[in-house]
């Protein structure tokens, strides 16, 4: 009987790793999944995690390739792709959506190329969670979430836009925590008239969030449009704090953060390369200004 030493069998293993296709590569596991989605366009019905074992795509320009239907859901893509470039700069489709939900969270997902990568929309209530996800090349919003109570956090959202007017990066309605994400790239189509806005990270009836330690970088604008590193709509005791929000693109207006009122803080955040404002209708509280 032959005997296979400890050390050979590391090797074995570490070989047949390195010998496995790219995007082939499992979870850690997929003990907790309730069960997989392993094709789009596909609806999700019944509460609990929901998992991707392998790369989907789909060329749908309406609708959504993922909808979530009931309360209480996770969407966990374990690194796997959910691709939708196949439906063109003008698609209408959501890469996962959620209307009157709750307690929806997005996870450990590759989303590009839909209308909006993430749409989950509550009304005064959320609790929904969008986490650890890579969305790139979406044409209008990288995330758009509505709900109080809800968190965005260690997201990546690149190369936002080319299929509307304005485009956002991170868009939230409502209490909303937007936390350690990097937006980089947002880039509108403009309207008729050649004139769009982009924006890093933008709030809207926001009372008393935090906005967080994330990086805005490389937001261009068309025509006569703007440029805005964070932007609070509407919002009251709003928290911006320690951020990093850098342009290097001129545009004809720009602001590098807005709180809404004298009520939200800024404080301790980075802010370089805007042209009209650096900070706007906020408590300014030790940032470091046109760096």
């Amino acid at each position: 009987m032959f005997r296979i030493h400890t050390a050979g069998m590391a090797m074995l293993a570490a070989a047949a790793l390195l010998a496995a296709p790219p995007g082939a590569r499992a979870a850690q596991s997929y003990d907790n999944c309730t069960g997989f989605i392993d094709s789009i366009p596909a609806t999700i019905g019944t509460q609990g995690t929901w998992c991707l074992r392998k790369n989907l795509s789909t060329a749908v320009t309406s609708g959504a390739a993922i909808t979530i239907a009931t309360h209480n859901v996770t969407i966990d893509c374990n690194g796997f792709k959910l691709g939708g470039l196949g439906g063109g700069n003008d698609t209408l489709a959501d890469g996962i959506y959620a209307i009157q939900r709750l307690n929806a969270t997005i996870r450990n997902c590759s989303i590009r190329g839909f209308r909006r990568g993430v749409g989950l929309f509550g009304s005064s209530g959320g609790g929904h969670v969008v986490e650890d996800n890579r969305l790139d090349n979406n044409t209008y919003m990288g995330i758009n979430i509505a709900g109080d109570g809800s968190v965005v956090r260690r997201n990546q959202v690149l190369d936002t836009g080319g299929g509307a007017e304005h485009a956002f990066g991170i868009y939230a309605w409502y209490g909303v925590d937007i936390l350690d994400n990097t937006v980089s790239g947002v880039l509108p189509a403009g309207n008729a008239a050649g004139t769009g806005s982009a924006y890093g990270i933008y709030t809207h009836l926001n009372p008393n969030g935090s906005i967080s330690t994330n990086r805005v970088r490389s937001l261009v604008s068309r025509g006569e449009g703007g440029v805005y590193g964070i932007y609070n709509s509407s919002s009251d005791r709003i928290s911006v704090r320690g951020n990093d929000i850098v342009n290097t693109h001129p545009a004809p207006t720009g602001t590098g953060i807005r709180c809404g009122n004298a009520n939200g803080a800024a404080v301790d955040n980075i802010i370089a390369g805007f042209t009209l404002h650096w900070i706007e209708e906020c408590s300014d509280h030790g940032n470091a200004l046109g760096l």
